[in-house]
């Protein structure tokens, strides 16, 4: 089965991914793209990979073999920073947010690797003898105020991203993220990653422990953005969510892809469904035994 979703120019390219950990395959030989305005799910029973993929696309991991490409610039063992860079933003299975910063302050975060003023020579970063000019620019910038036009536009896409979730994050956009309950910081952590307006959005398990309510205004959010065009990178485990928001699902088992397609298919997929109720591999009875008298 072909791996391509649509027509249109992908925006990620993964290649025959693999990866082994004290010789499990954890990722074996995962091959997908991602076309631009699509949502592409994947799932799978636990320890099947998903999380071991965005890992390896985010560059947290780096690949043993394979390739991953965006927007047609090769990223595969990469650093997280460069990805970043490069226009992936992601969100985590276990939800990660600065405890002692605000809600704004952990949103803006998010567009570090977007600003221009505030980091000169940002290009220089990366390079181990000359980062320290990179470093000291940024401080020059922060003491003398020469960021102020960028400060404003910061500001404004704070607000934006807090306008996203403004019943929730709204009275608390000052409160540090500490004192937020679980889905709040889950929702600051999305809001933390869109204020990079990524080429690519990878949320991993976004409604992990959120109770109905929360996963419906979670698929609420999913549903708006991809109508705004946003393309996403998304692990779940709350199929319904899954079948709602995809345009195209992997399912994952053993660290390969056992099937793919539109969510309709996907769901009936006999191989989805061994999968996931655990009817593989179950041997036949031998038949019955016969014996010349």
């Amino acid at each position: 089965m072909s791996s391509r979703v649509t027509d249109t120019p992908a925006v990620l390219v993964v290649t025959d991914l693999q990866r082994s950990f004290s010789g499990v395959h954890a990722v074996a030989g995962v091959s997908f793209e991602i076309a631009r305005g699509q949502t592409v799910s994947i799932i799978g029973p636990n320890g099947s990979g998903k999380t071991t993929t965005l890992n390896l696309v985010t560059g947290v991991l780096a690949p043993d073999s394979g390739r991953v490409v965006v927007q047609g610039r090769q990223v595969h063992s990469r650093r997280p920073e460069e990805v970043a860079e490069a226009g992936i933003r992601r969100t985590f299975q276990n939800g990660r947010v600065f405890g002692n910063l605000t809600v704004a302050q952990n949103i803006e975060v998010g567009l570090h690797a977007a600003l221009q003023a505030h980091r000169p020579f940002r290009r220089w970063a990366h390079l181990p003898v000359l980062k320290w000019v990179s470093l000291v620019g940024e401080v020059v910038v922060a003491l003398t105020g020469l960021g102020r036009a960028e400060k404003a536009v910061i500001g404004e896409r704070i607000d934006a991203q807090v306008g996203r979730f403004s019943e929730r994050l709204g009275p608390r956009v000052t409160h540090p993220a500490y004192t937020l309950s679980y889905a709040n910081r889950r929702r600051t952590e999305i809001a933390r990653a869109l204020a990079g307006e990524p080429e690519l959005l990878v949320l991993d398990e976004p409604t992990a422990g959120m109770n109905p309510t929360e996963t419906s205004e979670v698929l609420d959010q999913l549903l708006a953005l991809k109508a705004q065009g946003q393309t996403i990178l998304l692990v779940e485990h709350k199929l319904d969510l899954v079948m709602r928001v995809s345009d195209h699902v992997l399912v994952m088992d053993e660290g390969k892809v056992i099937a793919q397609g539109p969510p309709g298919v996907v769901r009936n997929d006999p191989r989805v469904v061994d999968a996931y109720l655990g009817r593989r591999h179950v041997p036949k009875p031998p038949p019955e035994a016969s014996y010349d008298i």
